[in-house]
């Protein structure tokens, strides 16, 4: 049988689809990525593998997807544009494509600055929505960006990220419309903690015949501790973390809070199963691995569809 992306074939099956992620690490040891998937299997449908996040030297992506096909994963490509031009954009694609890996998700790429390489020029060559278009006229015109015809085009499910948390609201469902009618499958959301506001934005994705024309997948990160919920919501950018979640956390003892932070996922993913228009969720479990697999079974997520591919 051909070899398809398993989260293509459970979301175009109108299942509930379940994606987790890994981050490579930093340096050499193939082990230490293997062991994080080990932790996911049988809980998700796909498993994100992240490009250098947060701008920090780490194991390339494409090898770290490569380790999970050879493990019998379906691994989800991430790629930025901060630190590729489009001729190594386009090169990394059928590079992918020839290893087997069928799932990529086009970013623009935290900035450098906040990494370990503040030096390091950023290439911003195309944008993320450039991005989506050029993998998408590759795959299906078989031609690359100038019109040189491909001798196979790539077989990729082409994934975009979105926020629904920054402002103006009204410009990030504009901006969802942009990446999907350049070519988004699957759109992947930011960690999702205000439900309110994230159901208006689904709203207006409704409104729009957005999610008729797409597969989005909600954001889900467990809290740790509530110095990490205070953390999200001061310090990183686009995140929405409310001040009811934070007094939740804060309500519990210190040794009782990460139990707490698997409980408001859970109630999360609930909730989103709920909302017209999402179609799965991609939970992010930050370096907590361990904590997918009773997040999925306390949020009725498992067991996971059957898979007739390769």
């Amino acid at each position: 049988m051909k070899n398809i992306s398993r989260l293509k074939d459970v979301l175009e099956r109108g299942e509930f689809a379940v994606t987790g992620e890994c981050g490579p690490p930093k340096g050499a040891d193939p082990e230490i990525i293997l062991e994080k998937a080990e932790l996911l299997r049988g809980n998700v449908d796909a498993l994100n593998v992240t490009d250098n996040q947060t701008a920090i030297v780490r194991m390339s992506s494409m090898v770290a997807c490569g380790l999970l096909k050879t493990a019998g994963l379906d691994p989800v490509l991430q790629m930025v544009v901060r630190d590729r031009n489009r001729i190594a954009l386009q090169s990394d694609i059928l590079g992918a494509s020839a290893l087997g890996i069928r799932n990529v998700l086009c970013l623009s790429g935290d900035h450098q600055i906040f990494g370990n390489q503040p030096e390091a020029l950023g290439v911003f060559d195309l944008d993320s929505i450039q991005f989506v278009q050029t993998v998408k006229t590759m795959r299906d015109e078989g031609t690359i960006l100038g019109g040189d015809v491909l001798n196979k085009p790539p077989e990729v499910f082409i994934g975009a990220a979105a926020n629904p948390f920054a402002d103006p609201m009204d410009f990030r469902v504009i901006r969802l419309a942009k990446k999907i009618k350049a070519g988004a499958d699957f759109i992947q959301t930011q960690c999702i903690y205000n439900l309110e506001r994230f159901e208006s934005w689904m709203a207006m994705a409704r409104e729009r015949g957005l999610t008729e024309k797409t597969f989005i997948l909600g954001g889900v990160t467990p809290i740790k501790s509530a110095g990490m919920a205070k953390y999200m919501k001061n310090k990183v950018p686009g995140m929405d973390v409310p001040d009811e979640i934070i007094k939740r956390m804060e309500g519990v003892p210190k040794d009782k809070q990460r139990e707490e932070g698997i409980r408001i996922c859970v109630e999360t993913i609930q909730r989103l199963k709920e909302i017209p228009g999402v179609k799965g969720v991609h939970i992010m479990a930050i370096e907590w691995e361990e904590a997918v697999g009773e997040i999925a079974e306390r949020a009725g997520l498992l067991p996971r569809p059957v898979f007739n591919g390769k």
